[in-house]
């Protein structure tokens, strides 16, 4: 199958999943994450794909979600912005819960939805360059479909302060708070991909997907469709009212939000 906006590699047993949208940092619209998710569901039923590495092109891994798409979608109707934000929510279950090991090859930047691809993923490996951000709140909006992968990687500590400040976070903060497993300089990046993929070769398919379903049946919450429906309600809410469509057109018209005003008026 062709794409848009992926590009689909095979190499051996491993699958090498490409964002191609390098023009704007490979930031999601409705066809990137519709054609992800067709992607990841296609993966799921080959039993000649071992691995699946989750990697960008150009300078970034993802820029998260397209300002242009989510100004759209928070004028829709709150049904059709319900919908929209429930494909987002579907199509991170459909790489969290699949059945071979998955690793986030990020570098350059990983914010909002970049982030939440990278938490989705088994194991992510950085570039020593890469930063990372839950940076929905400074544009009025909540981490809100993603919130469910990044609360498991970072916990819910890390989460209460890069929720609320959206700071960016190093490569090398992101090591010692454990959304990295591992970092690297950028000319070592695939190196040390590969490093991990051998460790996973060494395993058994059915054990590591019996163990990955283990992961998720003791977990705290499971992503159930019913945590689905509730960050997409979440985030479809959100998006709708008046500060995220300031926080949004203040982005896209290079100004700063309103709310950054007041702030520097009460200090």
């Amino acid at each position: 199958m062709s794409y848009q906006f992926l590009q689909l590699e095979q190499h051996d047993l491993v699958a090498y999943v490409w964002l191609n949208r390098p023009e704007l940092h490979n930031a999601f619209n409705t066809t990137v994450i519709e054609e992800l998710h067709t992607c990841f569901k296609q993966l799921a039923i080959r039993d000649d794909i071992r691995i699946v590495v989750l990697a960008g092109r150009g300078k970034s891994f993802s820029a998260g979600a397209d300002l242009n798409w989510m100004k759209q979608a928070g004028q829709a109707c709150a049904e059709e912005n319900e919908a929209d934000a429930l494909k987002l929510a579907q199509m991170l279950e459909a790489l969290a819960t699949l059945k071979q090991p998955t690793i986030a090859r990020v570098h350059g930047i990983a914010f909002g939805g970049g982030m939440g691809l990278a938490s989705a993923c088994d194991i992510c490996i950085a570039s020593t360059d890469a930063k990372f951000a839950t940076s929905e709140v400074r544009l009025g909006l909540a981490p809100s479909t993603i919130s469910p992968y990044v609360i498991r990687a970072i916990g819910a500590r890390q989460a209460s302060r890069y929720f609320l400040t959206a700071e960016r976070i190093t490569a090398h903060a992101a090591k010692q708070i454990g959304l990295a497993h591992e970092i690297a300089d950028a000319e070592d990046l695939d190196k040390k991909v590969q490093e991990i993929i051998d460790a996973l070769l060494l395993g058994g398919p059915h054990a590591q997907a019996a163990s990955k379903q283990l992961i998720q049946m003791v977990s705290n919450q499971s992503m159930d469709n019913q945590l689905l429906r509730q960050t997409a309600h979440h985030i479809a809410q959100v998006r709708q009212g008046s500060e995220a469509k300031e926080g949004l057109t203040a982005f896209l018209s290079k100004q700063a939000p309103a709310w950054t005003s007041n702030s520097n008026n009460n200090n």
